[in-house]
């Protein structure tokens, strides 16, 4: 019954995706709209990782956590996306719904934030939405520090303020 990472491939990519969109609508449905989770479906959503892992596959990792065979989490870093060269960004830890609070999202991080230090970045950056607290506090746990920084990204026809998160390597 542990779990067990594994790089990502283009194999477990539409598993992912379905994986990726329960996640969301077990996290986000406290704060948002039925509408704004409606889409995409499973099936855009790991198309959707297919075609970014086309483009990022170069500079960016996935890593997939598996619970007896199955697939119970992923993550997702690359470089920082305002480009600072010492810094990595920590794109995502989706776990699925039943997998919330087993110490697979911890497995995870712990993971990204060793790779992140392999590849010489000596600070980490993450963007969270705001009102996802259940997420600020585990990041928060795992060292995280808001660093005042916000913006806004639409998640359906929801615009989602959103909280940069930073933590030294």
């Amino acid at each position: 019954m542990t779990v067990a990472l594994r790089p990502a491939t283009e194999a477990d990519l539409m598993a992912v995706g379905a994986l990726h969109q329960r996640s969301r609508v077990a996290a986000y449905s406290s704060f948002l709209p039925a509408e704004a989770l409606a889409a995409p479906t499973p099936e855009e959503m790991g198309r959707y990782w297919v075609e970014r892992l086309t483009w990022e596959r170069a500079d960016h990792r996935m890593t997939v956590a598996e619970r007896d065979g199955r697939l119970v989490g992923f993550s997702y870093l690359g470089p920082d996306d305002a480009g600072d060269p010492a810094t990595g960004l920590l794109n995502a830890i989706h776990l699925a719904p039943d997998e919330r609070g087993r110490g697979t999202g911890r497995t995870l991080m712990v993971d990204a934030l060793a790779a992140m230090r392999a590849r010489g970045w000596s600070r980490a950056v993450l963007w969270v939405l705001r009102e996802n607290l259940s997420a600020r506090r585990f990041y928060e746990r795992g060292g995280w520090a808001a660093t005042g920084e916000e913006r806004a990204d639409r998640i359906g026809p929801a615009l989602v303020p959103q909280l940069r998160y930073a933590r030294k390597l």
